[in-house]
């Protein structure tokens, strides 16, 4: 049977996660282990078409990838006579065909392991996304580079000084204890938050969305909450991934550009996410706990249960908001709590909060700051001033589709002055 050249890289890009994952585990070293995996999938998408797919391709990438280590380990002994090496980066016992873990034999998805492997104690929050990206998601170096809008040797760089840092730490890079894996969690979760926001809303470039770094946090998260069904901010997160992306293709308009919530067409809001994001939070909530992406999901609850933008209940996501500034010190927390006070009690008030905000700094040129001010400056019939701030937005965002629509509507007001 021929293998199409789709289907083909369909099957390895789902298995090498896992495969990178049970070598890793094994020989606890990512540079080497990386590069064996690349070589075994390059051997099967030369071997596969011709002659064919293997009864477990998962099995026969491992094998392929732990003999090109072996063969690494021995031509590296043989030229520095340093025994001592072998020892030190595979163990004689290793040097054999690996055998799978036993719990990936029970069908364990290693993809959860290897992501909390990236999320190492040594690394900034930056190296464990691209990390992450790189060893669970499956993207090329090229493409984590792209998606970020750096070259792809910074990316490059990026990736290998993190395998550097976790080498030079002393804390070895293998599948965390119960007690490790706990203390990771929070960062987990936020890598995953990060990865999401990235794809939904790009900070650079001519696209609006990227779903392939959108899609695959949404992955993850729902697999990290098969893991652990009663982590009420593993529920949180993937309900507030769910209730915000089923507004994805409401969001830009026939050509790429930006549609903002009040004016978006509800009717192409995804309703079965919507009621499984709604189900989820709602389940947590009903067990008392509360964390910030529970409140985040909550308030992205009562943007999707309005039928109309004018039916959004602003003094509920007004209170949600200052319960999730008791929980987080997030500057945008704030400027978002500003926007729902302004809904509620007029954009006056709104613009004095965004004063105190002025005054802190902490998002001094940002274009966000200078968007909400001008939109709070409109509705509060200030239009000159207004076109001034979205004019400055425009300067300063990186976002193509947000720089387009921040023009268009400094000039609309422009136009109506006239």
């Amino acid at each position: 049977m021929t293998l199409e050249p789709r289907h083909l890289e369909h099957l390895l890009r789902e298995h090498a996660p896992r495969v990178l994952g049970a070598v890793i585990r094994k020989f606890r070293d990512f540079g080497a282990s990386e590069d064996a995996v690349q070589e075994a999938l390059l051997a099967a998408a030369l071997q596969w078409p011709r002659e064919g797919v293997p009864d477990d391709p998962r099995a026969w990438l491992i094998q392929v990838a732990s003999r090109r280590i072996t063969d690494h380990v021995r031509a590296e002994a043989a030229r520095r006579h340093r025994e001592e090496l072998v020892v030190s980066l595979v163990p004689p016992e290793l040097q054999l065909v690996l055998a799978l873990d036993s719990d990936e034999v029970a069908g364990r998805d290693a993809a959860l392991v290897l992501l909390f492997m990236c999320c190492h104690p040594a690394l900034s929050t930056a190296s464990a996304i691209a990390l992450t990206l790189r060893a669970v998601g499956g993207l090329t170096t090229a493409e984590i580079a792209k998606a970020f809008l750096v070259p792809e040797a910074t990316m490059a760089q990026r990736i290998s000084r993190a395998k550097q840092s976790i080498k030079s730490s002393g804390v070895p890079f293998q599948k965390p204890t119960p007690e490790e894996s706990a203390q990771r969690l929070g960062t987990v979760l936020h890598v995953l938050y990060l990865i999401f926001n990235e794809g939904y809303t790009a900070t650079s470039g001519p696209e609006l969305h990227r779903t392939d770094l959108s899609g695959e946090a949404i992955r993850l998260t729902r697999m990290l909450h098969t893991l652990l069904p009663e982590d009420g901010e593993v529920a949180g997160l993937l309900a507030l991934m769910l209730l915000t992306d089923a507004r994805r293709k409401a969001r830009t308009g026939p050509e790429g550009e930006l549609i903002p919530l009040d004016v978006q067409d509800r009717s192409l809001w995804d309703a079965g996410m919507i009621a499984e994001g709604i189900a989820l939070i709602s389940a947590t909530l009903s067990k008392g706990s509360l964390g910030m992406y529970q409140v985040q999901a909550a308030i992205a609850a009562v943007h999707d249960e309005a039928a109309r933008a004018e039916d959004t209940d602003w003094p509920q996501v007004q209170a949600l908001y200052e319960v999730l500034m008791r929980l987080s010190d997030n500057p945008m927390v704030a400027l978002n709590h500003a926007i729902a006070t302004a809904m509620v009690r007029g954009p006056e008030v709104g613009l004095a909060l965004l004063k105190e905000l002025d005054a802190e700094g902490r998002l001094e040129g940002s274009h966000r700051l200078d968007a909400v001010r001008a939109h709070l400056l409109e509705r509060a019939g200030r239009h000159e001033a207004a076109a001034v701030h979205y004019r400055k937005a425009a300067e300063r965002t990186t976002s193509l589709p947000e720089r387009n629509y921040l023009l268009t509507q400094a000039a609309r007001l422009s136009e109506a002055g006239t």
